[in-house]
């Protein structure tokens, strides 16, 4: 089939490359011509473990293009994949102006049926308005069918998710769409969900604002744990224990980011209020992920009797998550910012995301490039992204290296054995401390 993808960010350029991997013939399109350029080359604009390798390999036996021209990528296509983004507005609905445009353009360029399948996450009732909208600018006699295909990829996991994810889940508005839609994801070995468009678009946003639940749930029993001298891990792992509960998203730690969880917990609530319904479970779950993300230094200040000014201290990992440059809604950004604001002197480290930090924090933020260049003579160090090379770097070298081995981990790296085992004051979340070899209660 002749699929057209609308939009190369994380969601669109994942599932062009994706559909393209598995024989279609895919057009990608974007209104940023440099990104566009770079796309021809091969150039990824994200960091995302296996999408250049398998983009490159798609272009080269000619199943993936790339263009800005809306007639070339609309001409021929039978399959329009709506993927543009939907930002957060101040009161946190859902932006849909790039939405919009979209659907001007397809009106206008298509050539022939389609079914326009929305990958975008969008409030719901928002595919009668993406038909609506089309259907106004359409210039020839054709016909239009929706889908709502909500995309459920992980960022840092994206392509994996793509072709091993526990669902794929499909909402149309008729029975020959939604035969369509089992014929494009016929060869992924992944169980096909079909129901009605406007349960699907609610999918995912109560699939999100859930997974969020979880985290800020762990989060506040982690810090009744710090009180009553229990290890939040271990209640974590009885938890999940528990068929019911199951063991993901129960990872302490200072809070969610990244474009999805902070936006669609917002939009929620937002839809919520729409019609009338005050979502209070939801609105708790974001405050106190916002509270949790301020932790690590609060705790440090409680730590530092002396204070922060003046002091000499490192964050490793920037993006909000591992495996990813993403910079959106990070913890990070709330740390370095606390510091600055109680005049630290930070020093910054990751392996892939200090391009992109480097516009969205201050000027004064230094940044070296590796973990021992970050800590050394520091007074303190933040660890607020769990890197795979942060997880196993050498904890003797945090004693050997920082001016006072003082440790704050927002991400439970390191067992508490393993630090015990090494003259580091170590701070975590919902754990004791361990301080100078012996642990604190």
């Amino acid at each position: 089939m002749n699929i057209t993808v609308v939009g190369t960010g994380y969601v669109g350029l994942v599932t062009g490359v994706g559909l393209s991997h598995i024989g279609h013939s895919v057009t990608c399109l974007d209104i940023d011509q440099h990104k566009i350029d770079g796309l021809q080359q091969g150039i990824a604009p994200i960091y995302e473990p296996d999408l250049e390798d398998m983009m490159k390999q798609s272009i080269q036996e000619n199943r993936l293009s790339f263009t800005s021209e809306p007639q070339a990528a609309y001409g021929d296509a039978d399959i329009v994949y709506i993927a543009v983004g939907t930002p957060a507005n101040f009161d946190g609905s859902a932006d849909l102006s790039y939405l919009a445009q979209a659907c001007s353009d397809i009106g206008t360029y298509i050539t022939k049926d389609v079914v326009v399948v929305t990958k975008s996450t969008v409030p719901v009732g928002t595919n009668d308005r993406i038909k609506k909208m089309v259907q106004e600018q359409l210039k020839r006699d054709v016909h239009i069918q929706m889908v709502s295909n909500p995309e459920f990829l992980r960022e840092g996991s994206a392509v994996h998710d793509f072709f091993h994810g526990d669902r794929i889940v499909v909402g149309a508005e008729t029975l020959e769409a939604a035969a369509t839609m089992e014929r494009i994801y016929s060869s992924l070995n992944i169980s096909i969900f079909q129901t009605d468009i406007r349960s699907a678009e609610m999918i995912k946003y109560a699939s999100n604002a859930f997974l969020a639940t979880k985290i800020s749930f762990i989060n506040e029993i982690s810090n009744i744990c710090e009180k009553v001298d229990a290890d939040v891990e271990a209640v974590a792992l009885g938890m999940g224990m528990d068929t019911r509960i199951g063991s993901s998203f129960l990872r302490a730690g200072i809070g969610y980011g990244g474009s999805c969880f902070p936006k669609d917990t917002d939009a929620l609530v937002q839809i919520a209020g729409n019609v009338q319904h005050d979502f209070q479970l939801l609105k708790a779950v974001i405050d106190v992920n916002n509270k949790q993300q301020a932790s690590l230094v609060e705790k440090a200040k409680s730590v530092m009797k002396e204070g922060l000014q003046g002091k000499q201290v490192a964050v490793l990992g920037l993006a909000f998550k591992p495996n990813t440059d993403d910079m959106r809604e990070a913890a990070s950004l709330v740390v370095i910012k606390q510091l600055l604001d109680e005049k630290a002197i930070v020093t910054a480290y990751d392996p892939v995301a200090m391009q992109k930090a480097k516009s969205m924090l201050p000027s004064d933020v230094r940044y070296v490039s590796s973990i021992d260049e970050a800590i050394v003579n520091q007074d303190a160090v933040f660890i607020v992204t769990e890197w795979k090379e942060i997880l196993n770097y050498p904890l003797q070298n945090y004693e050997a290296l920082m001016n006072c081995p003082l440790l704050l981990d927002g991400r439970n790296c390191y067992s508490l054995e393993a630090v015990q085992r090494h003259q580091i004051d170590y701070y975590s979340i919902g754990r004791a401390p361990v301080i100078c070899n012996r642990i604190v209660t």
